[in-house]
């Protein structure tokens, strides 16, 4: 049995395998411009992140009903479940799809179906995340938190992806602030390809409780110092930093010696169809790569379930302490 552990840095777009991409492409009339599955899977080559997301946003074209994000969604849960994964905070983009003509309610939606059925399907606790689009206007950001305002009990938080480099985090002071009187909980990617800066913009400007990434604080000793006074948890993915370009090879990855300096580090799988591997093959790899031993992973899943938005009430404290308890009796093969 796979470890237990909880995914925090998962973006349901970019669990789309090529099978499931040509599926829905031949079900809504869309032709992809490639032959087949094996050509498909060709082209997840990237250079960098643009490369990768015009590849992520291309694809997206075969995603059109609530039926369809629900089939996405549910794909995603049983092969996470299959990984060990016992509780998954799951990314959306809203305004990738709003963009080109599918409702705000067809997603949400969609994907709310298949999470709601997830802990008696699945077993599997789940969160939703709306993510802002950072290569697009705050104001735009601001247009999709108030389209959300009707579904929030669906939703958990808000995140904030895409294009980093050029795009800092107080460019969307405004919408977090607004996000927070909403209620919402917060969290954005910084420190990936943009600079410890943005890092530090992220918790300071708007008031993130974990750093999506954030690999890059290493190139700044107080802000490492300030991330382990204060606990803030980063969601790292390694498979993705190597095929991103972020890392050259996973050997090289900083993971160890972010653990050994104390950061409250998760280990996460980002866009696992595009990036060769869900979380446990992640947990693999940096055990083979990287020399982390079976308690360096029991502590990464530990610190998973510690840095999960388990914390509304004695009931999620529970589920919390249920989640750890797995992690602590688990015997590895």
């Amino acid at each position: 049995m796979p470890l237990p552990k909880a995914e925090l840095h998962l973006h349901i777009e970019g669990t789309l395998e090529p099978e499931l991409a040509f599926a829905l492409a031949a079900r809504n009339g869309v032709e992809l411009p490639y032959a087949d599955t094996e050509e498909l899977r060709k082209a997840y080559l990237f250079d960098d992140l643009q490369s990768f997301l015009d590849l992520y946003y291309g694809l997206m074209a075969v995603l059109r009903t609530e039926a369809d994000f629900e089939e996405l969604a549910d794909a995603y849960l049983a092969r996470a479940a299959a990984q060990g994964v016992r509780h998954a905070e799951i990314f959306f983009d809203p305004q990738a799809h709003t963009a080109r003509g599918i409702p705000f309610a067809t997603v949400v939606e969609g994907l709310g179906r298949a999470l709601d059925r997830s802990e008696e399907r699945h077993g599997v606790s789940t969160r939703l995340i709306m993510c802002f689009l950072r290569d697009q206007s705050a104001e735009s950001a601001l247009a999709t938190l108030e389209e959300a305002k009707p579904h929030l009990r669906r939703i958990t938080g808000v995140g904030l992806d895409s294009a980093e480099v050029g795009h800092p985090p107080s460019k969307f002071a405004a919408v977090y602030e607004a996000a927070g009187a909403l209620g919402l909980r917060k969290v954005a990617h910084a420190g990936e390809e943009g600079p410890a800066a943005y890092v530090r913009e992220a918790l300071d400007v708007l008031g993130v409780e974990r750093i999506d990434h954030g690999l890059r604080c290493m190139e700044d000793p107080d802000l490492v110092e300030r991330l382990v006074r204060e606990r803030v948890p980063l969601t790292l993915c390694p498979l993705s930093n190597v095929r991103l370009r972020a890392v050259d090879i996973l050997e090289e990855h900083p993971l160890p010696r972010m653990m050994a300096a104390g950061l409250l580090c998760t280990v996460n799988s980002d866009d696992p169809a595009y990036f060769g591997g869900y979380v446990d093959d992640t947990f693999h790899a940096v055990h083979e790569a990287l020399g982390i031993g079976q308690e360096g992973l029991r502590e990464l899943a530990r610190n998973s379930f510690e840095a999960a938005f388990l914390d509304g009430g004695p009931e999620e404290e529970a589920l919390r302490a249920r989640y750890l308890a797995e992690v602590e009796a688990h015997t590895f093969d």
